[in-house]
C-alpha cells in the first residue's frame, strides 16, 4: 500500500473507531461486536507500525502506551477548582436560595440540577482540539498531571472538533457499580484488599503509575464544565453542558433545568428515591445558577462559589451487631476506638467497621461488644454508629493505659476527648508521621509519597522520621517504581530540606495542635527549638495565640524520652534549630493588634497578614477587648458581630491599606 493510500485508510479507521467508542462508552448504543472493534483496532495498529510518519497523539491506538511513570508532576490550575458548600436538608437548600435571591436583588434566575457523582474531579485541557493535559483536582490550586492515565478512559475524547485554540473541560472520574464489583472480585482472587467504595477505587486508579493498570479498571469520565482561560465559555451552564455533549463528552443525562427552588427540591426528592437504580454511585445533587453573568455577580468565598451548592442525600441506615471494639493509633498518636461489625450492606457498600471516635462517644452511645446497633454512612462515605438498638450484655469498654502498639505513655488532657500516645516513633504513627514530615507545607520532600513511604517502613529502612536523612540513592534504587534518576532526585530533595527554617522543623515534629501557623509564631517568639523544648507551660503561653491546651501539648511532647531522642537525631542530621527572632520596631502599625475575617476583594488572608506584620502590627485569631482593629471582607461572620458588640473599630480593605500607608481613614 502506498503512503497516500495508507494515510487515507488510517484516517478512515480512526474516524470509525472514534465513532464506535462514542457509541459504546458515551451513548451506550454499540453497533458492532467487541471482536469487530478489535479487528479494526488491530488493522490501525498495523498501518501505523508500517508507516510511523502517520502517528498522531489523538489516535485510538494511543490510549494505552508508554512506560510506567516514576511519579506525578504538580500542575497549577487555570482557575481554582473549589469545593462546594453542602446543604444537608431542604431547609438549608431553601436558605441557599434565599441568599442567592438577596444577592441578585430579586432578578430572575434559573438553576441547573445535576446528580453529584461520587468520584475524583479532573480538569482536561485541549490544544487545537487535541487532548494535551489532564490534571487532578489536588488541593484546588494545583493538582497532579495524570495525562497518560486519562488517555485510557474510553469515554474521554482524545480530540474534539472545535475552532477554539485552547479549551478546558472539567468533570468527574468515576467507576460504575458493575466495574467496581468486578474490580473487587479480581482483587479477592489476587489476595489484595478490597476497595471500600467506587470513589476510592476511581481515585486510586487514576493515580497508578502504570497506565496499563489504569486501563484495566474501566474508568468513566462525566463532564460538567467547559472553560476558556479558566472562565465559562458559554453564557449559561445549561448551554455549556449541551456544547460538551456536542463535542462528544459523556454528560449526565439526568440533568434538569429548574425554574425555581420548588422544582429543584422536587428533583432532589426524586433522585433520593431513585438513586439505587442508577448504574453508578451518587450521594446528592449539585445545583448551579445557570447564567454565567449571574455567577460572576454572585462571586466566590475563599472556599466555594456562592452560585452553587451540593445537596446531600439522607444517609442510609442498617442494623448490625458489634463483634468487638479495638483501638487504632493515628499519625498524631490519637487512640480511636473502632467497632468491628458483622458485615452489612449500606448504600451499596459492605460495611464491617465504624469509628466510635473516643471514650466520651462510647459512653454517650452506651455501646458494648455484642450489642445490636444502627449504623449509617455519613455523606454516604464514613460509617458511624447512630444508636444501640439492643443490648448484648457485653463488658464496658476501657481505654488502655498504654499504647497498644508501642507500649508508650498515653495522655488525655483535661477538657479533651482524645487520648494520645506521645511517642513519635510509635510504629502505628510512623508512616503517617513521615508523610506529614515530608508534606509540601512542612519539610517539602517532593517524591516521598505514600507508596514509597510504605516500602521504606515495611523494609525497615525507616524506623524513625530522622532515618529519612540517612537514606542514600543506593538504598532507594532497589525499591519498586524507583530508578537511578528518580532515586537521585529524591536524595537531592531530602538534602535540600535540611535548609528549611525552624518553623517547618517544628511543624514536622507532629506535636498535637501545633500546625503551620502556631509553629511560625513559636519560632518567631522563641527563636530556638531548645528554648521551646525547655520552656514551662506558663512561658509557652507568652507566645501569641498559644493558650493552655497548646502549651500543655508542647510541654508533654518534649517530656517524652522518645521525642527528645528524635530531636537530637534531627539536630545531628543538620536541621536548623534556630531562627532570628523578628522584632519590628516602629512602623505605621507598631503596637496594634488586628483580626482578619471574611474575604477581602484583592488581598488574600496570608497577604494581608504579611503586610500587617511587616508594618509592625500583630494578627490574632480571635476578637477581644485587646483587639485594636477588625479587618472585615465579604461573608464576615461571628468575629465581625463580636467586634461590633465590643466596640472594636472595623476596617475594610481600603481602610487597612490607608493604615498601612500611614494615612488612616477609618471606616468603623
Amino acid at each position: 500500500m502506498t503512503q497516500p493510500d495508507a494515510g487515507k485508510e488510517v484516517q478512515r479507521l480512526r474516524a470509525e473507531l472514534r465513532r464506535h467508542e462514542h457509541l459504546y462508552y458515551v451513548l451506550d448504543r454499540p453497533e458492532i461486536t467487541d471482536a469487530e472493534y478489535d479487528a479494526l483496532m488491530r488493522r490501525l495498529r498495523e498501518l501505523e507500525a508500517a508507516h510511523p510518519e502517520l502517528a498522531a497523539p489523538d489516535s485510538p491506538t494511543q490510549r494505552v502506551g508508554g512506560k510506567p511513570r516514576e511519579g506525578f508532576v504538580k500542575v497549577k490550575h487555570s482557575s481554582p477548582m473549589l469545593s462546594l458548600d453542602n446543604a444537608l436538608n431542604e431547609g438549608e437548600l431553601r436558605e441557599f436560595d434565599r441568599r442567592v435571591r438577596d444577592l441578585l436583588g430579586g432578578e430572575p434566575f434559573r438553576y441547573v440540577a445535576e446528580l453529584k457523582l461520587d468520584g475524583l474531579s479532573m480538569a482536561v485541557r485541549y490544544r487545537d482540539g487535541v487532548l494535551h493535559q489532564a490534571v487532578t483536582r489536588g488541593d484546588g490550586i494545583e493538582g497532579e498531571d495524570v495525562t497518560e492515565n486519562a488517555r485510557t478512559i474510553r469515554s474521554l475524547p482524545l480530540s474534539i472538533e472545535t475552532d477554539e485554540r485552547a479549551l478546558e473541560v472539567r468533570g468527574e472520574v468515576i467507576l460504575g457499580r458493575r466495574a467496581f464489583e468486578r474490580l473487587n472480585l479480581d482483587r479477592d482472587r489476587e489476595g489484595q484488599p478490597r476497595f471500600a467504595n467506587p470513589r476510592n477505587a476511581a481515585a486510586g486508579s487514576i493515580r497508578i503509575l502504570e497506565p496499563a493498570i489504569t486501563a484495566s479498571r474501566r474508568l468513566d469520565y462525566s463532564a460538567y464544565f467547559l472553560l476558556d482561560g479558566g472562565a465559562p465559555l458559554a453564557d449559561s451552564h445549561w448551554e455549556s453542558l449541551a456544547r460538551l455533549a456536542e463535542f462528544g463528552f459523556k454528560v449526565n443525562p439526568e440533568r434538569r433545568l429548574c425554574r425555581d427552588i420548588e422544582e429543584l427540591i422536587e428533583y432532589c426528592r426524586e433522585w433520593a428515591r431513585r438513586r439505587e437504580d442508577l448504574p453508578y454511585a451518587t450521594d446528592g445533587v449539585v445545583a448551579k445558577v445557570d447564567s454565567a453573568r449571574q455567577q460572576r455577580q454572585l462571586g466566590w468565598t475563599a472556599k466555594a462559589p456562592r452560585w452553587a451548592i451540593a445537596f446531600k442525600f439522607p444517609a442510609e441506615q442498617q442494623a448490625t451487631v458489634v463483634e468487638r471494639i479495638e483501638v487504632q493509633v493515628g499519625r498524631t498518636g490519637t487512640l480511636t476506638p473502632v467497632a468491628h461489625l458483622r458485615p452489612v450492606a449500606v448504600g451499596g457498600v459492605t460495611v464491617s467497621r465504624a469509628t466510635l471516635h473516643n471514650e466520651d462517644e462510647i459512653e454517650r452511645l452506651g455501646v458494648r461488644a455484642g450489642d445490636t446497633v444502627l449504623i449509617e454512612r455519613s455523606g454516604d462515605v464514613i460509617p458511624k454508629v447512630v444508636r444501640v438498638e439492643k443490648s448484648g450484655g457485653g463488658q464496658s469498654f476501657q481505654m488502655p493505659d498504654s499504647c497498644p502498639v508501642c507500649g508508650g505513655r498515653i495522655v488525655r488532657q483535661e477538657g479533651e476527648a482524645a487520648s494520645r500516645c506521645i511517642n513519635t516513633n510509635c510504629p502505628a504513627r510512623l508512616k503517617e508521621s513521615v508523610l506529614h514530615f515530608s508534606a509540601r507545607k512542612v519539610m517539602y520532600i517532593d517524591g516521598l509519597g505514600e507508596a514509597l513511604v510504605d516500602q521504606l517502613v515495611d523494609r525497615g529502612l525507616v524506623r524513625s522520621v530522622a532515618d529519612v536523612y540517612s537514606l542514600k540513592p543506593e538504598d532507594l534504587i532497589p525499591l519498586e517504581r524507583m530508578a537511578k534518576k528518580s532515586a537521585g532526585k529524591l536524595a537531592a530533595n531530602i538534602e535540600r530540606s535540611r535548609r528549611n527554617g525552624l518553623d517547618r522543623v517544628l511543624s514536622g515534629l507532629g506535636i498535637p495542635f501545633v500546625g503551620e501557623r502556631t509553629a511560625q509564631i513559636l519560632a518567631r517568639t522563641f527563636g530556638s527549638l531548645d528554648k521551646i523544648a525547655a520552656a514551662d507551660e506558663e512561658t509557652l503561653q507568652t507566645a501569641e495565640e498559644v493558650g493552655p491546651k497548646i502549651a500543655r501539648s508542647i510541654w508533654q511532647f518534649f517530656r517524652e524520652p522518645h521525642n527528645r531522642e528524635l530531636v537530637e537525631r534531627l539536630r545531628s542530621a543538620g536541621l536548623r534549630f534556630e531562627q532570628e527572632m523578628v522584632r519590628k520596631e516602629g512602623g505605621p502599625l507598631a503596637g496594634l493588634t488586628f483580626v482578619l475575617t471574611g474575604t477581602l476583594p484583592n488581598l488574600t488572608r496570608d497577604e494581608a497578614q504579611a503586610r500587617i506584620e511587616a508594618a509592625g502590627g500583630k494578627v490574632t485569631g480571635s476578637v477581644s477587648k485587646k483587639t485594636d482593629y477588625v479587618v472585615a471582607g465579604s461573608e464576615a461572620g461571628s468575629k465581625l458581630d463580636k467586634a461590633r458588640k465590643l466596640g472594636v473599630p472595623v476596617l475594610d480593605e481600603a481602610g487597612l491599606l490607608d493604615r498601612l500607608s500611614g494615612q488612616p481613614r477609618l471606616k468603623a
